[in-house]
């Protein structure tokens, strides 16, 4: 896994995860690599890993059963869509509006450029 410098690897650890499910590699029930494994298959401390999953945790993702490990949530691909939604429209989308009013970009040509 390549990590990028200006965000923290933890971050990433969790964005990447939550791609996985997005795309169906991942799924709902499927049991996940212990925090040890996953850090020694990606090259990362495993407190690193520890923290991504604690994330992963809060956002009701994954959970833990005790003794057994970490599983996927099954509602993880519903949650990781309304949380990747609202940070678009909170985060992306106001920096995009910026953009296309600095350029001179109307709704209008933008809804024929997506179409």
């Amino acid at each position: 896994m390549e990590f990028d410098n200006n965000r923290p690897i933890y971050l990433q650890i969790a964005d990447a995860f939550c791609d996985r499910v997005l795309s169906g590699e991942i799924k709902a029930g499927d049991r996940i690599p212990s925090v040890r494994e996953y850090g020694a298959s990606i090259g990362v401390n495993p407190n690193t890993v520890a923290r991504s999953y604690e994330k992963l945790t809060s956002m009701g993702v994954i959970y833990q059963q005790r003794g057994i490990g970490f599983f996927v949530a099954e509602d993880a691909r519903k949650t990781i869509l309304e949380d990747a939604r609202e940070r678009f429209f909170s985060e992306e989308l106001p920096k995009f509006a910026e953009r296309a009013k600095i350029l001179g970009i109307s709704a209008e040509e933008l809804c024929k450029k997506i179409s």
